[in-house]
């Protein structure tokens, strides 16, 4: 359960660090308010690519600019009830549902009321209103019910103000009331908004299982990542030791081919840490879009309204279907491979030190990789082929009669 330092926090963009006004939420999941997205997005045109301000992940400007961007709706009755929760009882505060307008106790948040004692006894009563929920003027709310929105209740409706979201209209997909209904959806197929909320309350816990499948996957890659890494640096380090013991029996004569040696181990290894870098990094961004995934669907399914569910259903279920499309990762670590590094020494030494001691040379080779298919959410399989990059030293068989120690060798990555 969040505390009330943490829900404090939701009520503040993290560009102005202000109270959020009219906040969007962005595809990974983190919200600002749209006029920090407009300053954000200035030199964007509609479908450029932009970046979050926090994950950096992209994505593209919608056809109308960030305007588009979806509402949460979480966020907006989060600081409403907030605000109502903080309303201070005032001299002469009267009651806004009555004609005697006796002293209000009560805020309505649902009905955005302040109701007298009587008022608010009615409300309990009647079957419409009974599952409002209610604050006291003056007092502060539970932290709990601020972070916990009636999931029965329903809003009303931006353009008839009197009327509630009660109907989602199958064609347009979007939560409407009865008039939006007569005026400009009667010819649409059409269901009771609940029943709908419920069904796509199943889609995003189905969603959140295959994401958090999809993370567990990456996490395995990370470690086989880690595994790679540290068993790649032990046999370059290996390598390194098996090039300077065979370098000090030459000499002089070997001084220079050895640093040559070393040098280009060095390169190798720089590279193969920068490619497993590079994958780590994008693997990790998978994660973090992930997690930030399952937070906020987490928090629409346990506490949005049914309009709230409704509206942003469909939107977090394509970026689901974005989030579990780990082709790209998987194809760019079966690029990466395994390497092995190993040094072999050798008894036939020549005065010619470059012929002695040989050239490395990098190869590759195949590899068949079984890998989860996660995109269609069961235990398909798909096979495919990757690279493993290697790299070879081999040497020459030349002998020099005067030269009595020996230092000739194999280097292999692969």
């Amino acid at each position: 359960m969040a505390t009330a330092k943490q829900l404090d926090a939701m009520k503040e963009c993290s560009i102005c660090t202000e109270v959020y006004t009219d906040p969007r939420v962005l595809p990974c999941g983190h919200t600002f308010c749209l006029k920090c997205m407009e300053t954000w997005s200035k030199d964007k045109q509609p479908g450029d690519d932009l970046s979050c301000p926090l994950c950096r992940k992209e994505f593209a400007v919608p056809s109308n600019g960030v305007g588009d961007l979806p509402r949460n709706f979480f966020v907006v009755n989060f600081l409403q009830m907030k605000k109502s929760s903080n309303v201070e009882t005032e001299t002469g505060s009267r009651c806004e549902a009555c004609s005697e307008k006796g002293v209000a106790t009560v805020h309505c948040v649902e009905c955005q009321q302040k109701l007298c004692r009587n008022c608010e006894s009615y409300h309990k009563i009647f079957k419409t209103t009974a599952s409002h929920q209610m604050t006291k003027l003056g007092e502060e709310s539970n932290t709990e019910n601020l972070g916990r929105p009636n999931l029965l209740s329903f809003r009303n409706c931006n353009k008839h103000k009197a009327d509630q979201l009660r109907i989602y209209c199958q064609k347009c997909k979007v939560a409407i009331c009865s008039m939006c209904y007569i005026e400009s959806h009667n010819s649409h197929k059409w269901s009771d908004i609940g029943p709908v909320a419920d069904d796509f309350r199943e889609q995003m816990t189905s969603d959140i299982d295959n994401v958090a499948a999809a993370a567990d996957k990456c996490g395995d890659m990370l470690q086989r990542l880690e595994n790679e890494k540290g068993e790649f640096i032990e046999q370059v380090a290996k390598a390194e030791m098996a090039i300077g013991e065979k370098a000090e029996q030459l000499k002089q004569m070997i001084d220079v081919h050895k640093e040559k040696l070393m040098h280009e181990l060095s390169l190798m290894k720089q590279k193969r840490m920068k490619e497993i870098e590079s994958v780590r990094e994008e693997i990790e961004r998978q994660l973090l879009s992930m997690e930030s995934y399952k937070k906020h669907v987490d928090e629409v399914r346990q506490k949005g309204t049914a309009c709230d569910i409704a509206g942003a259903a469909i939107d977090l279920h394509h970026r689901a279907d974005k989030l579990l499309m780990l082709d790209v990762i998987e194809r760019t670590l079966a690029d990466l491979g395994h390497a092995d590094v190993t040094f072999t020494s050798s008894d036939i030494i020549v005065n010619d030190v470059n012929r002695t001691l040989g050239q490395l040379k990098l190869c590759t080779h195949d590899v068949v990789l079984t890998s989860l298919n996660l995109n269609t959410a069961k235990a398909g399989h798909v096979i495919f082929k990757y690279f493993v990059k290697s790299f070879r030293f081999i040497s020459f068989n030349f002998v020099f009669s005067e030269i009595h120690s020996f230092f000739s060798h194999e280097v292999c990555l692969c």
